[in-house]
């Protein structure tokens, strides 16, 4: 295997650089470079020295000796200062021993799981702490690649083998003069993974928002004031505005975050009759995302007939408080009235939906649960049949546990990693 090295730091000047170096040859080079290395797990300053044996620069250096690295290989990183010489200088310098090569984007990632010290849903985790921009993207990240959703993975696979187990033993001992009833035992093994799990897929739509953003449409009639009520939210002029009915034609999306929370305001073009056929498409394109939306907020006043009505947590205020100032809890994008008491109004909703969060943050993690919840439905379905269909029950068992460990990337996702590891940088 190549030992490789790469750039851990971003890409320009700074107060300190990081160079990392993985792999069988780590050791070797790195000595060749800095002179002794400190012991493993240590730290020692040493001068980072050319083939002419010249001085680049003086590096606090870094030593982990596998399987005890993050990568699971022998691991030595340079804490450079952060000069753009320096850096060019010693990926140069590595560049030239013949053991060793440039990093592949995720690859220190990618030999992390290949050597078993992350799954495949903390490899996620960690690409989305690498993201996230809010504190509840990064405390959902963190959770994850903390290893909580693989170990809750294996919690239910190991039930699901014990159940699989009881039906497997009780087909050994058919013929013996004592048959013992497993089906209770079993029975309350699926029912409590199955209520687990249906809990973790209902969170996972949430967790999903948390790392993607919530979506909040503004909808209303024309010259209602949602545009400039999403201006006045967002701080800046992001939809044009003007008193002639239509001017919005498209959807404006602004991104904003609401008490740690990543959301996405929605201004959608006034929802009536028309006979403008780019108007038209406009209002159909309304109508598709303000019911695709996570939460609307209707701009109505009396008389208002919309297409779309509010349900559930749906908010409804009054506009141009400016206008129409006797109206309580009305709202202006022009002078800032009701703003706040609106803001705390979204915020509530959504924190309380946030509140309900999985640990399974992507559309993988859900789909694969839904297929193990299919196979514990069959299996309850097979129960019912009685003990000379165990066999059968025995087997669904088998590919549920299998349908659970896509989860943490056991089986079943060789063609899914190129294009995970492609979101890494290069130095990760």
């Amino acid at each position: 295997m190549d030992t490789i090295f790469a750039q851990a730091t971003a890409a320009g000047r700074a107060g300190v650089s990081v160079v990392r170096i993985s792999g069988p040859d780590a050791f070797n080079i790195a000595g060749k470079m800095v002179g002794s290395l400190p012991a493993t797990h240590q730290t020692a300053l040493r001068l980072v020295k050319d083939a002419d044996d010249s001085v680049v620069d003086q590096a606090l250096v870094l030593s982990f000796e596998g399987p005890n690295s993050f990568t699971g290989e022998d691991v030595v990183e340079f804490q450079l200062h952060g000069s753009i010489a320096v850096m060019q200088t010693v990926l140069r310098r590595l560049s030239e021993f013949p053991s060793a090569r440039l990093a592949e984007a995720g690859e220190f990632t990618r030999r992390a799981l290949e050597n078993g010290k992350l799954d495949l849903a903390q490899v996620e985790g960690l690409a989305d702490l690498i993201e996230a921009e809010t504190e509840s993207q990064r405390k959902q990240a963190l959770r994850v690649f903390s290893g909580h959703l693989g170990k809750t993975v294996d919690g239910w696979r190991a039930d699901l083998i014990r159940a699989a187990a009881l039906l497997e033993a009780t087909i050994d001992f058919a013929d013996e003069d004592v048959p013992v009833d497993v089906t209770p035992e079993v029975s309350n093994l699926l029912a409590g993974v199955a209520r687990e799990m249906k809990s973790e897929v209902a969170g996972s739509k949430i967790a999903e928002r948390i790392r993607s953003g919530f979506e909040v449409a503004i909808i209303g009639a024309p010259n209602a004031g949602k545009s400039t009520l999403l201006n006045a939210l967002a701080g800046r002029d992001a939809a044009i505005t003007s008193e002639i009915a239509g001017t919005t034609r498209d959807v404006v999306e602004v991104r904003m975050h609401l008490a740690g929370l990543p959301v996405t305001l929605l201004d959608t073009a006034g929802l009536r009759e028309s006979d403008d056929v780019v108007e038209v498409i406009g209002i159909e394109r309304a109508v598709q995302r303000a019911v695709a939306a996570d939460l609307r907020i209707f701009l109505m006043q009396d008389g208002d007939n919309l297409p779309i009505e509010p349900s559930g947590d749906d908010i409804v205020v009054h506009p141009k408080a400016d206008l129409y100032p006797d109206v309580d809890g009305a709202v202006s994008g022009h002078t800032g009235a009701g703003l706040s008491t609106l803001i705390g109004r979204v915020t509530e909703v959504l924190k309380h939906r946030s509140s309900a969060v999985g640990v399974a943050t992507h559309e993988r993690h859900r789909s694969a649960m839904l297929r193990a919840l299919s196979g514990i439905e069959v299996v309850e379905t097979i129960l019912s049949h009685g003990a000379d269909e165990y066999d059968i029950a025995a087997e669904e068992l088998r590919s549920t546990v299998q349908a659970l460990e896509v989860v943490v990337g056991r089986i079943g996702v060789e063609n899914l990693l190129d294009e995970i590891f492609l979101s890494f940088c290069i130095g990760k």
